[in-house]
């Protein structure tokens, strides 16, 4: 660890302002959902302008995650986390007090590019703080933190909703945000990436595929899946995200290079993800709604029957971390995204139009350990998987990747949900619910095999002298992958420069 770092960081509070910018950035992900019919009380609007409260900040987010990290490796990371939560925290107070729906939309776009700078940066600023040894704990408690902002959005939506005003789902940013730029400034320690110059092509592309790609997926069952909008954005974006790819190929200095995925580490756990949160997204979409309007709960009581699915990872995440870091992340994750696919296999079953609340807490239990042994170990995985000054990139690849599959997946399960059911009864929604939900179950299965093939790890992580090593130089790490290619557990602690190296 650099003598700055020793100086300015500690890893508590890294840990703690790293955590609520998380929670709030992922918060905002859901947390509308079940606000929009007040919203739409107040502020008019169609059904389409409700759907792009939503989708504004969604989009946003999601394409230029990437380029965020890269902003952050380029001018400091301390720097452009403090600008990211400034802009959040800012768009937060705009949109609380818009005073019609498309100045609400215009500020959650706003909202999105903040939290796309924010967001990657959480990860590469708290791995400068912790020591080796305890990043699977911190790691722990921070995917802890996330991964209840993400699940229980609805909840705490619902909750200021009904009790106090919808205004409110946006103002309860303000004062974290306000807090926390102080403790930024003066509790965090600066850090680099490879200085490499920006990668403006490689952000156009990757920008404009996932806008395109993420448009179409998010309007699909609304506007329908041959609608020439949709369809010219999936194609589109398609056809942008393989010049992408071909570019993080070929240039010299890309935003993303091809090469980390030869890393079968970085593009197992990559893969695990985007499927984990493509069945999750999709099934607390369903979910939420069939425990309102089928099962008769308030917004508030349904998310506190939840509460065994969204809050087990405040339990079980710090333990998870622990757990991977003496047994490695590979069988933890995996282990958990079984667990995932099984809870939501055990909701399909037993859903009905009357179904009690004691015979979906198993699923929901189940579900909830699974998550929380999923969100540490993979955001360790993702770190100790490429070398630090290239740790910015990886947490942006990987969070775009999570909000891709999270559209993804509320797409897929509500074409599949729509195909076989619908709103009109309570039978008819059952009808639509359990095919989505086994279909989520099979998703996150699939990413369970995904995690199976990243690299079984000897013990501790093998990238900690890697970490530990200052941006732009060589470490031992580096130079026993370098001469040891073949062993896996190498190619997870770091990718090597030279593809001839392969």
């Amino acid at each position: 660890m650099s003598q700055q770092t020793a100086r300015r960081g500690g890893a508590v509070w890294a840990l703690v302002i790293t955590s609520v910018a998380g929670f709030m950035a992922a918060l905002d992900n859901l947390v509308v959902t079940t606000a929009l019919p007040s919203i739409r009380k107040d502020l008019g609007g169609g059904l389409g302008d409700l759907e792009w409260t939503v989708s504004a900040y969604t989009l946003t987010f999601a394409v230029l995650l990437m380029f965020g990290a890269a902003l952050g490796d380029r001018f400091g990371r301390r720097r452009m986390f403090i600008a990211g939560l400034t802009v959040f925290t800012a768009a937060s107070a705009a949109a609380a007090m818009a005073p019609g729906i498309g100045s609400l939309i215009a500020a959650r776009a706003v909202q999105g590019v903040g939290a796309a700078v924010m967001m990657p940066l959480t990860l590469t600023l708290l791995t400068a703080a912790v020591p080796a040894a305890k990043r699977g704990m911190a790691y722990g408690i921070w995917g802890a933190v996330n991964g209840l902002a993400v699940a229980s959005g609805p909840l705490i939506g619902g909750s200021l909703t009904e009790h106090v005003s919808w205004h409110w789902i946006f103002w309860l940013n303000v004062p974290l945000g306000l807090a926390l730029l102080p403790l930024a400034r003066l509790r965090l320690a600066e850090s680099y990436g490879t200085g490499a110059p920006l990668d403006f092509p490689g952000t156009l592309l990757a920008s404009g595929g996932l806008f395109g790609v993420v448009y179409g997926l998010v309007r699909g069952p609304a506007d329908g899946w041959t609608s020439p909008l949709v369809l010219t954005g999936l194609f589109a974006g398609a056809v942008l995200l393989v010049g992408f790819v071909l570019h993080g190929l070929r240039a010299k200095n890309p935003m993303l290079p091809m090469r980390l995925f030869r890393s079968r580490a970085f593009a197992g756990i990559n893969a695990a993800s985007l499927l984990m949160f493509l069945g999750m997204f999709g099934s607390i979409f369903l979910l939420s709604q069939y425990m309102q309007g089928v099962l008769g709960y308030s917004p508030t009581e349904a998310g506190l029957r939840m509460l065994p699915w969204t809050g087990m990872p405040m339990l079980v995440a710090p333990i998870a971390g622990i757990l991977s870091d003496r047994v490695g992340g590979r069988p933890v994750v995996a282990t958990g995204l079984f667990l995932q696919a099984a809870g939501l296999g055990w909701m399909a079953a037993v859903a009905t139009v009357d179904a009690s609340y004691a015979v979906q807490l198993p699923g929901l239990i189940v579900s909830g350990i699974g998550m929380a042994l999923f969100f540490a170990p993979a955001s360790n995985l993702v770190m100790s998987s490429v070398r630090p000054q290239e740790q910015g990139i990886a947490s942006g690849a990987n969070n775009a990747l999570r909000e891709v599959g999270g559209a993804l997946g509320i797409a897929i399960m509500a074409s599949i949900f729509s195909a076989q059911g619908g709103y009109e009864s309570g039978p008819a929604f059952v009808d639509g619910l359990r095919p989505a939900l086994v279909t989520g179950s099979a998703v996150v299965a699939l990413a369970g095999i995904a995690a199976l093939l990243i690299p079984a790890r000897r013990g501790a992580d093998l990238a900690t002298s890697d970490s530990e090593a200052e941006p732009g130089t060589a470490s031992k790490a580096d130079s026993e992958a370098d001469s040891e290619a073949d062993s896996e557990a190498d190619s997870e602690a770091a990718p090597v420069l030279e593809p001839a190296a392969r």
